[in-house]
């Protein structure tokens, strides 16, 4: 499965960095292919490429404030969490995402 998304907290530090990569280790042990942005402090780091977007079976959304550019998802399954449900369960919201894929 190919997994896009973005990552952003209210402070724009630590939780946007930490979420990011519990998500993509979560991810890569499923045996997914994960890009995750980051909405931090410093700005857009990371930024998904177009052709992500395109074969992106899934968009997760761990965010805890508005973020940029969400209008480039437009068509695709979005699931969208606080940071802390990436940070404290991310094998969890892994097996979600597989079940929302497999609807």
């Amino acid at each position: 499965m190919n997994i896009i998304g973005i990552a952003a907290c209210t402070a724009g530090i630590a939780h946007t960095y930490i979420a990011k990569e519990k998500l993509i280790t979560a991810a890569k042990n499923a045996g997914h292919n994960i890009h995750i942005e980051t909405q931090g402090t410093i700005g857009v780091q990371d930024e998904i490429p177009d052709e992500l977007i395109e074969s992106a079976d899934i968009v997760i959304l761990a965010i805890d404030v508005k973020v940029s550019g969400r209008e480039r998802f437009a068509n695709k399954k979005i699931i969208e969490v606080p940071t802390e449900i990436a940070i404290k369960s991310p094998n969890k919201l892994i097996k979600k995402i597989e079940e929302a894929i497999s609807q």
